[in-house]
């Protein structure tokens, strides 16, 4: 099926490691969900899948689960991650502690910036380890990067690690709407 015609853009990103070249052909359907949801189409043969919300944006981590939801239902059993996106903007609206959806469904989850390249590679490396069956799997080389749009206040984003790392221990709400009220 040609990508375009279903309104979504490949991106190849190539990743050099300790076993060779991996390419990932990036399906970005960012903001598809806008027009009444993403299509099986988008989903059929996938892989691997990254979920990103936007942590400036609550809706955005409440559509996570109908997303998780349609990849799992296509999509039997490929490695997912959850990554919060926008890390670096000073008013989060969803805090790292409020983040409960990975932990229910077992999933990898990163906080990352696109526009500063913190913490770009670490789902694409999880990714990879999973699709290579080798814990052992390691980055040899960068991908060229973009350079960094912002700048991230690392000590702030340290804080937010160290709050995601001490709710690991809290019980789980019963729903993930709950953080919200």
């Amino acid at each position: 099926m040609d990508a375009a015609t279903i309104g979504v853009e490949v991106h190849p990103l190539d990743f050099f490691t300790n076993c060779g070249k991996i390419r990932f052909y990036c399906w970005d359907t960012a903001g598809q969900e806008k027009f009444g949801g993403l299509r099986d189409g988008y989903y059929i043969h996938g892989q691997c899948a990254i979920i990103m919300f936007d942590v400036t944006a609550r809706l955005t981590y409440k559509n996570v689960p109908t997303w998780h939801r349609d990849l799992c239902r296509v999509c039997e059993n490929i490695p997912i991650v959850l990554c919060g996106n926008k890390v670096d903007v000073k008013n989060r609206q969803v805090k790292a502690k409020q983040v409960t959806f990975h932990r229910k469904k077992n999933l990898q989850y990163y906080e990352i910036s696109a526009k500063s390249n913190y913490n770009f590679e670490k789902p694409f490396l999880y990714l990879a380890r999973k699709l290579a069956g080798d814990p052992n799997l390691h980055f040899v080389e960068s991908p060229a990067l973009a350079p960094p749009e912002v700048t991230i206040d690392l000590a702030a984003q340290a804080q937010h690690e160290a709050e995601l790392a001490a709710a690991v221990s809290q019980p789980l709400p019963d729903d993930d709407d709950d953080v919200f009220d």
